[in-house]
């Protein structure tokens, strides 16, 4: 059986970790650097690391503070913001990222999936998508960073994504964002049934039982949360012993 993976976010704007409810009202929650060695040390399974406003300013992500950060962990690390071209993630790689997220830039043009697949291996490719689970009962996809709503239904996009040669999928529910009421089990669910990647859930992870409904009813791969690990609610090395006490099969 596969470990199921804690992953803290860092999400990250004018250098400096930010968080919100729903995508919206950031407030600042400490500096990058240090919350990344923390969770490291803490025994994160990975690290996530979002330029948010990399691509509405039309600009690269931070390689230098990526650089930084890499050389404070040793845990696998995926970065993403603003990433188009081949030259921006062997830029990533180079300064310590393991792997890139693409978000909007993979939906405008898909043959960029294929093209990093190729050139760096499925397995660094990690496709983000932002949904919102909208009044007619349908989940779908938003771009540049939650601003832009799409006609794609977030299922017909992964499928689509992994046929492409996306390596993994972190799904986040805007709906469920920064509201620490739980993860969006049942599009996780749809989506870890239906596609042979693994799916990192992200959004409203605000308790240890949270994490446990999204790995059984979410079928999730991995969890992806970032309030609760940044203003200290729950302790990754406390919320892990609780999983592994409760069944789950987890690196402590």
């Amino acid at each position: 059986m596969l470990t199921k993976r804690i992953i803290p976010c860092l999400d990250i704007k004018d250098g400096r970790t930010v968080k919100g409810v729903n995508f919206e009202q950031l407030r600042d929650a400490g500096d990058p650097i240090e919350l990344a060695a923390l969770y490291a040390q803490q025994g994160a399974d990975e690290l996530v690391f979002l330029d948010i406003t990399a691509t509405i300013e039309k600009r690269k992500t931070l390689s230098e503070l990526v650089n930084k950060i890499a050389h404070r962990i040793n845990i696998p690390f995926t970065v993403g913001g603003g990433i188009k071209t081949e030259a921006d993630v062997s830029m990533l790689l180079q300064n310590g990222a393991d792997k890139i997220s693409i978000n909007t830039a993979a939906f405008i043009d898909p043959s960029i999936i294929h093209r990093f697949a190729k050139n760096f291996g499925s397995q660094c490719v990690v496709l983000a998508i932002d949904t919102k689970l909208e009044a007619d009962g349908n989940w779908y996809v938003y771009l540049n960073g939650g601003r832009q709503k799409t006609d794609s239904l977030t299922t017909e996009w992964a499928k689509k994504a992994v046929d492409l040669g996306v390596g993994e999928i972190l799904l986040t529910s805007m709906n469920h964002d920064g509201t620490k009421q739980g993860f969006a089990l049942d599009i996780t669910a749809t989506l870890s049934s239906q596609l042979s990647v693994p799916i990192i859930a992200s959004g409203g992870g605000g308790s240890a039982a949270h994490f446990y409904d999204v790995f059984t009813q979410g079928k999730a791969d991995a969890a992806l949360a970032a309030s609760i690990f940044h203003y200290k609610e729950v302790a990754i090395p406390d919320l892990k012993k609780y999983l592994q006490q409760k069944g789950i099969s987890i690196r402590i």
